[in-house]
């Protein structure tokens, strides 16, 4: 998958800069609200319960202050991502122990269009690992900025 279709996946109305929480679980909360916020979810409890039990089978947090919360739903009908950043760091039980500050939610149907679900996820891995991408991450402050990033200009 290029990265340029990674984009594709990403909707202005789920982008955060300031997110307000201060636990694991408000953050998934916090994050999950744009997709309902925006109508991408109808069944937000359903969502979040998923959310949870993903957490339960290992945390989504991948070191380098970033977080992948993701999984597959019947409430959704298309892979969406969201971003959030929270400049004070929150509590993920991330890999490396330390606070997570950038968070991708990724969430899928059971069955998407091209099974690009895993891609996606591989796609914005790659992104991610370049620490010039990461620290760059730390500091926007608009979509556009984000898109420039994950499109990789």
């Amino acid at each position: 998958m290029l990265k340029v279709e990674l984009g594709k996946h990403f909707d202005r109305n789920l982008f955060l800069t300031d997110l307000q929480s201060d636990t694991k679980k408000q953050a998934l909360g916090e994050l999950l609200d744009l997709f309902v916020d925006t109508g991408y979810i109808k069944d937000r409890d359903v969502v979040l319960e998923m959310l949870n039990q993903r957490e339960t089978l290992g945390s989504t947090g991948i070191g380098n202050a970033i977080a992948i919360p993701h999984g597959r739903t019947t409430a959704a009908a298309d892979v969406i991502i969201a971003f959030g950043k929270s400049s004070k760091g929150i509590e993920f039980d991330a890999i490396d122990k330390k606070p997570v500050h950038l968070f991708f939610m990724v969430i899928a149907p059971p069955n998407d269009k091209g099974n690009i679900y895993l891609p996606i996820l591989g796609s914005l891995v790659t992104v991610l690992n370049k620490q010039e991408n990461r620290e760059q991450l730390m500091s926007i402050e608009t979509f556009d900025e984000l898109m420039s990033i994950i499109n990789g200009e």
